[in-house]
């Protein structure tokens, strides 16, 4: 990689967003079907509940399955042309979205809404991924958590800008409505990122995918533990409130977000400052606190304060861990690094309504937040280990 010149912040931060939008198209074409297409495969289509969940999920786990790979053609072809073939597949999702209430069996519309949540899960991976590493490339390795930084502010405004949008537009002309959008984002998307100068493929020695996962595994687990955080408040709010008799779910949510963003805004050079790894435990102390005060929680009010405080514990979390992540391999071994590391976030929310639910079934939802708050702690005790294992590295 050739050497960044020195940039001032405002600089850089414009050369981050140049390349970051492609990240907050993708997740605006992923927030604006989530609120309606579950409605549309159950009252429309007529099947299960059960289905219409499984549509909607077929997207993570396309992107789960295929994050590391994401990674690794980054690594080959270089991060533009995979923003390019990611948002082209964003786009697909749409097409298929419109084909899908062109056709009257509800099986030929079931299948075409499945082909195109595969392709907006790909399309993710490659999105995202390649918006991450173009970033790097253009403003250098040592500022990594800033990228990383903007791309999750680009992520969770368009995921809450996402949904309401597509319940505004489905009302007004039906899912053509939204979908239509999601193509004429893809096509402009993909006509911004042609305009912009591709970066130099780092060339040297790849390393298989086996060994870039050994040594980014401990970074990755921990992200993952901390997702299941964000995952009990994102997927159980709401179900909590109603438990209790409170009113103002959305609310929490709101303040959750509130303090996911001004963390990553104000404090996101924390990183570079103190490390990925120091940043990361304080994060997890955080996040464990926000968790452990909804657990006790005796009104709304207290849910709220540890809704903000969960938020702003998990901030940091995915770019303190990241730079440490992308920091165990070589420049060329990058892409692949960082989309193994992303999986594991991928599968942390995976897991998180599954495995939750079974313990609302047996010990009641409040139980949730509790065995969040522990899993968060557990992730905390990793951190430490990696801290003193890094530390007499330094010594030696």
């Amino acid at each position: 990689m050739s050497a960044i010149p020195a940039l001032s912040s405002a600089q850089l931060n414009k050369r981050i967003i140049s390349v970051v939008i492609f990240t907050f198209f993708c997740y605006l074409s992923i927030g604006l079907p989530l609120a309606v297409l579950p409605g549309y495969v159950h009252n429309q289509l007529g099947y299960s509940t059960f289905i219409a969940g499984l549509i909607i999920s077929l997207q993570y786990f396309a992107t789960l399955i295929s994050r590391p790979q994401a990674g690794r053609y980054a690594d080959l072809l270089g991060p533009k042309k995979v923003v390019l073939m990611g948002l082209v597949l964003c786009g697909a999702s749409g097409l298929f979205s419109i084909l899908a209430v062109m056709f009257s069996t509800p099986l030929t519309s079931l299948i075409l809404l499945a082909i195109g949540r595969v392709m907006l899960g790909l399309g993710e991976s490659l999105t995202a991924t390649g918006s991450i590493l173009w970033g790097i490339n253009i403003v250098g390795t040592t500022q990594s958590a800033r990228v990383i930084s903007w791309n999750g502010v680009a992520t969770y405004l368009a995921m809450a800008m996402g949904a309401p949008l597509g319940v505004m537009l489905n009302a007004a002309f039906g899912i053509p409505g939204f979908a239509g959008l999601i193509v004429l984002m893809a096509v402009f998307g993909f006509w911004l990122a042609s305009r912009r100068a591709a970066v130099v493929v780092t060339t040297g020695q790849r390393i298989p995918f086996n060994q870039v996962f050994s040594r980014i595994w401990p970074y990755g687990l921990c992200l993952g533990l901390g997702t299941i955080g964000f995952g009990v408040i994102a997927t159980f709010i709401t179900l909590y409130f109603a438990s209790h008799g409170w009113r103002g779910a959305a609310f929490s949510l709101t303040l959750f977000s509130a303090g996911f963003v001004a963390m990553r805004l104000v404090f996101s050079n924390f990183i570079s400052r103190f490390g990925g790894l120091r940043v990361s435990a304080c994060s997890f102390a955080i996040e464990c606190v926000g968790l452990l005060i909804i657990w006790q929680a005796h009104s709304s009010l207290v849910v709220d304060i540890g809704a903000f405080l969960t938020g702003s514990g998990f901030s940091l979390i995915f770019p303190a861990l990241g730079v440490e992540a992308i920091r165990q391999v070589a420049p060329q071994n990058q892409g692949s690094a960082l989309g193994l590391y992303s999986a594991f976030l991928d599968f942390g929310l995976g897991i998180t309504g599954p495995v939750a639910g079974l313990l609302i079934g047996r010990w009641g939802i409040d139980t949730v937040y509790l065995a969040a708050a522990v899993v968060v702690a557990f992730a905390l005790v990793v951190i430490m280990r990696l801290r003193l294992r890094a530390g007499a590295a330094v010594e030696n």
